[in-house]
């Protein structure tokens, strides 16, 4: 018998590496973040600088800053339509942009001086660390804070409509699933907590472990899973429903930051994180296996971008690089 009349599984794409293809500096202090946008053609970064700027994800040029906060802006999210982001910042605000014009400018070139905030929201009581629009809609926005608190926004009208007692210690991520329905928050308390989005109750307690502190929690693109990064060097894959962990992603560093680590699914399925060893690490999301570690940058790496359709990351670096990066797959 041939060994061709056997049906052989389905293989993933075989992995093509990425590299470095641009670094820019758009920012005087640290890169705390960087989003692409979900239609791709905006990269977000956002800094210690207390700016915003908007890139090309092509080649990194400036394309828009925006300025307004009055401290660290540590998070950044989009609305599903690219319309809108959102900027949590250490002056104790969120504040909402309209980036729509930005986006229709002939020619690529909107006014560079354009005051695109349409709103500041007021009442966490300390630093706004994370920020998460409800995919679902651009008037709804979840934030998290060194307040312990997590709180719920109504952005056309500015008003928190929840103020939840979330956490006993900062609150260091807020993430929506992808039909709105709930959000996952994670702390430095070792918690991991389920909301409803519209009353703002407490559904389920993920992780209730004192130590290690829940550095960043987000749910996967399919709503299924919540990844976790914690510091003890480790991101794990949990299903939310049974609270199980199935899979472990070590070998990178840490310790300290809260790292914001990324789904990869354009070209197989991926998870990529930062890492304090200033490289970003690619591991096989079912393998568990690294597949890559970018080297490059020249201090720690906190925040990593997949763009929605092409094989391409964006990372950024703590203030003894203050790049942003750009890698792409060699086809």
């Amino acid at each position: 018998m041939s060994s061709g009349s056997q049906q052989q599984p389905a293989q993933p794409p075989p992995y093509r590496p990425y590299r470095q293809v641009r670094a820019a500096t758009p920012h005087s202090r640290a890169v705390s973040c960087v989003r692409f946008s979900p239609c791709g053609r905006v990269l977000a970064t956002a800094s210690l600088d207390g700016t915003v700027a908007l890139l090309s994800p092509s080649n990194l040029a400036v394309i828009a800053t925006l300025r307004g906060h009055a401290a660290g802006v540590s998070d950044l999210s989009w609305s599903t339509d690219s319309f809108y982001l959102c900027s949590a910042s250490d002056d104790r605000t969120l504040r909402i942009w309209n980036i729509r014009s930005v986006l229709a400018a002939p020619g690529g070139h909107p006014d560079p001086a354009a005051d695109r905030c349409v709103r500041v929201l007021k009442g966490h009581t300390n630093f706004v660390f994370s920020a998460n629009f409800n995919p679902q809609t651009s008037s709804q926005v979840a934030s998290g804070g060194f307040d312990c608190t997590v709180r719920i926004w109504d952005v056309k009208s500015g008003r928190c409509t929840h103020a939840i007692d979330a956490h006993s210690d900062p609150v260091t991520s807020v993430h929506f699933i992808r039909d709105g329905s709930i959000i996952v928050s994670g702390s430095h308390d070792g918690s991991c907590k389920i909301w409803d989005a519209k009353t703002g109750a407490c559904l389920k307690t993920v992780i209730d472990d004192k130590k290690p502190a829940v550095s960043f929690a987000m749910f996967s693109p399919n709503g299924k899973f919540i990844l976790v990064a914690a510091l003890d060097d480790s991101l794990k894959l949990c299903n939310f429903a049974t609270g199980k962990f199935l899979k472990v992603y070590t070998g990178h560093v840490n310790r300290v930051y809260c790292i914001q680590s990324a789904f990869s699914v354009t070209n197989g399925k991926y998870i990529v994180s930062g890492s304090e060893d200033n490289c970003v690490y690619i591991w096989d999301l079912q393998g568990r296996n690294i597949l890559q570690k970018l080297e490059g940058h020249t201090d720690a790496v906190i925040s990593v971008s997949c763009h929605p359709t092409e094989n391409k990351i964006a990372s950024g670096g703590l203030d003894n690089d203050r790049t942003v990066r750009l890698w792409v797959q060699d086809n």
